[in-house]
């Protein structure tokens, strides 16, 4: 009996984990997408300040990005250190 319960620790900590970098990887994609549609829209207004929309865009992509990345490392760590 308490096999099977290690066991079914072990599964439900590698389904949340994938789970886990399941939803950090989408909440990435979702957020750089609106980024980047609210920045063109911002450009298509004011086509003067397209360097500095541009400079904050990817500013903000790389923030998006280094947060998801450590989800993923995080996550990643759950998966291949938790059944130990």
């Amino acid at each position: 009996m308490d096999t099977l319960m290690v066991l079914l620790q072990v599964a439900l900590g590698n389904f949340g984990a994938a789970l886990g970098v399941a939803i950090s990887v989408i909440g990435a994609g979702l957020g750089i997408g609106r980024i980047g549609g609210t920045a063109m829209e911002a450009i298509a207004r004011q086509p003067e300040a397209a360097g500095d929309i541009r400079t904050s865009m990817i500013v903000a992509a790389a923030l998006i990005e280094g947060a998801t990345f450590f989800a993923i490392v995080v996550c990643m760590l759950i998966l291949f250190m938790g059944g130990e």
